[in-house]
């Protein structure tokens, strides 16, 4: 049970004093206890609203010490319960609070999962739907799946089925083909994907290949956060080439 945001307090707070620390300082505390800890990763869970480092004049980041002990508790409610960002968030608002605060008992993934930890938008869904599945819920006809799968925008497996994630695909390669966008012009995206996701491989497979379990079971939720990092800065790349920013 933890009743102060300090509860559990490891190196980060501890080894940081009473001055603000840059961005590097900080790394380099948390790495302590957290090797797999990067600047991206600080990052991310700043623009996620997890702690909120002030600022100097000409816009550095300056972290107090509470904000170093937040973020060790962050990464330690990852590490430790593998709970997601939105149930961390309410765990350290409800600390804010001075309330009291129970977290699961260390284990798996699915441990946790099953406690119900997991937000219902986040639970796992059927890994892979059938072909029929996939044109009633993609709402497409089987000549355009057909073309689909000849220029390799969706590909089944050796049982005929695809991973969840096709019905998704499927859909918005129906909805760019109404404004003129053909599965042949959608290849150099496909082949833009497979570039990102290698190089996000490069980065997790250490990770995944660690001998400490708990460094290989981070190497998921540092998976998520890289796709969520790649997705956004592609977003933001092809509206600054456009020159349009969305609402």
């Amino acid at each position: 049970m933890l009743r102060t945001p300090t509860g559990g307090a490891g190196h980060g707070a501890a080894a940081a004093g009473d001055r603000p620390m840059s961005i590097g300082a900080v790394l380099g505390h948390l790495r302590e206890e957290f090797p797999e800890v990067t600047i991206s990763k600080i990052r991310f869970l700043e623009a996620e609203g997890l702690v909120e480092p002030s600022r100097t004049p000409s816009g550095y980041r300056k972290f107090s010490p509470q904000d170093v002990e937040r973020l060790a508790l962050v990464l330690r409610m990852q590490r430790d319960h593998y709970l997601p960002l939105k149930v961390i968030r309410d765990q350290l608002d409800a600390l804010e609070r001075g309330e009291s605060v129970q977290l699961p008992a260390q284990g798996t993934q699915r441990d946790v999962c099953d406690a119900g930890w997991e937000p219902e938008a986040e639970r796992p869904t059927a890994g892979r739907v059938g072909r029929a599945a996939l044109l009633a819920a993609a709402e497409v006809h089987e000549e355009q799946l057909a073309e689909w799968e000849s220029y390799g925008l969706l590909v089944p497996d050796g049982d005929g089925a695809y991973e969840a994630e096709a019905v998704t695909v499927a859909r918005l390669v129906a909805d760019l083909g109404r404004f003129g966008l053909e599965p042949r012009h959608l290849r150099a995206m496909k082949a833009s994907a497979e570039r990102e996701a290698g190089l996000v491989e490069q980065i997790v497979a250490p990770l995944r290949r660690h001998r400490n379990p708990q460094t290989r079971a981070h190497a998921e939720a540092t998976t998520k956060e890289l796709l969520t990092l790649s997705v956004r800065l592609h977003a933001a790349l092809v509206q600054t080439a456009l020159g349009v920013r969305l609402p």
